[in-house]
């Protein structure tokens, strides 16, 4: 995109976007509003209404954001891409960033649960939730799908129903974490169990 008019736009939306995950981390989903988001990323609360008309708006640009940090951070700890990385590491490494483990992390995750409690009641919101998820379990079953080619998972396991189950449990410990019914260390153990049972 270069440096022009269109990369300004998205470096803005980004640094909101950002100070919005940073408000999550510190003190919860319930202090974002447009006039916090704009005093944390230092611009004026117009400004903020301009990129943002409404809070709803400043969760999706939020939860696209921690998407976007995340799939960063998975990059970088699997040192490849989905398609061309090992499939149990990406697997694995996937799913383990489901799990908050720091500041960065539990604030994506705090924003994508709320994210789904707004599709409850939206069915736009949740019309987008449903296209981003089969992506997700597609991409996940096609890891899973290698390693059925290679002979190293059975083959008599449904990819798609055994992707759809591990995000599910995945995230579904995740709330867990999130509200203290589970620690971070013990979600991570289960994710690594489901995995490894794939492999036997």
């Amino acid at each position: 995109m270069g440096r022009g008019p269109g990369a300004q736009h998205v470096q803005r939306r980004n640094e909101i976007a950002d100070a919005v995950l940073a408000i999550v981390a510190d003190r919860g989903l319930a202090a974002v509003s447009l006039t916090e988001a704009a005093a944390r990323a230092g611009v004026s609360p117009g400004r903020v209404q301009h990129y943002f008309p409404a809070k709803q708006q400043l969760l999706e640009a939020a939860f696209e954001r921690g998407n976007e940090l995340s799939s960063a951070r998975i990059r970088a700890k699997a040192g490849a891409d989905l398609q061309d990385a090992e499939p149990r590491l990406m697997l694995t490494t996937v799913l383990n960033e489901l799990i908050p483990y720091d500041a960065a992390s539990q604030a994506h995750m705090r924003v994508r649960q709320s994210f789904h409690a707004l599709a409850l009641a939206d069915e736009q919101i949740a019309a987008r939730l449903r296209q981003l998820y089969a992506d997700f379990h597609r991409q996940m079953a096609d890891l899973i799908a290698r390693d059925q080619r290679a002979k190293r998972i059975p083959a008599a396991l449904d990819a798609h129903n055994t992707a759809l189950a591990l995000v599910a449990l995945a995230e579904g410990l995740a709330a867990y974490v999130l509200t203290g019914v589970a620690s971070a260390t013990t979600a991570r153990e289960r994710v690594l169990v489901a995995v490894a049972d794939l492999y036997r």
